[in-house]
């Protein structure tokens, strides 16, 4: 995934500074969108939001590892990076217990916040691919996911139909339905989709 797909959420009450790092964050071609409390944030944010958040620990009402709770709470994945002049031990542990990416002490250097802005928009991707992949297998039909799971542990058309009970033919119509619904070109990359699915749900 491209980052001029991917927004960086920037929550931070001192106006000089918010600016500043939009302005950075501007000139090294990152979209942003900027907010002066967690309050105005959450009123905004919405499930389609992609990218990461980069807010204050210290904001005026809830603060920055309030926010990165309640987005937890409201199932919303997105990755979180904290900067603060204010940091203790016991902040950045509950920080990075809720799966922060990172948690930069003020003054950082650009390039810190930067290679961090990258590792959670890698970790975004690979959630965003998922998720589709997750979609794609939830349009199959139950056959369809029979078929798949049996091609995913290497058997061939006749043993699939012989294990459910319909004919080769049958297999290979299905095989050919779900390659088109998952947008895969040939056997190989079905059988790829279908083990890192199945990769996924077992963790």
């Amino acid at each position: 995934m491209h980052k001029d797909d991917l927004t960086v959420y920037v929550v931070e009450d001192d106006a000089s500074v918010r600016d500043s790092l939009a302005l950075m964050l501007g000139l090294a071609g990152y979209r942003t969108a900027l907010f002066p409390d967690a309050e105005s944030f959450l009123a905004a944010c919405r499930d389609d939001w992609r990218g990461c958040v980069v807010a204050d620990l210290r904001l005026p009402g809830r603060s920055g590892v309030e926010l990165q709770a309640e987005l937890h709470a409201r199932k919303n994945a997105l990755p979180f990076i904290l900067i603060t002049a204010h940091a203790d031990v016991p902040t950045v542990r509950a920080a990075f217990q809720a799966d922060a990416v990172d948690f930069l002490e003020k003054p950082f250097e650009h390039a810190q916040l930067r290679s961090a802005i990258e590792r959670a928009f890698s970790r975004e991707g690979r959630r965003l691919q998922q998720a589709a992949q997750r979609a794609k297998l939830a349009a199959l039909t139950e056959r369809e996911s029979e078929v798949l799971k049996h091609a995913a542990q290497g058997l061939h058309a006749k043993e699939i139909a012989a294990l459910l009970g319909i004919s080769p033919r049958t297999v290979e119509v299905h095989k050919i339905r779900i390659m088109e619904k998952l947008g895969v070109r040939n056997i190989g990359e079905l059988v790829r989709f279908a083990v890192a699915a199945r990769s996924q749900e077992e963790r």
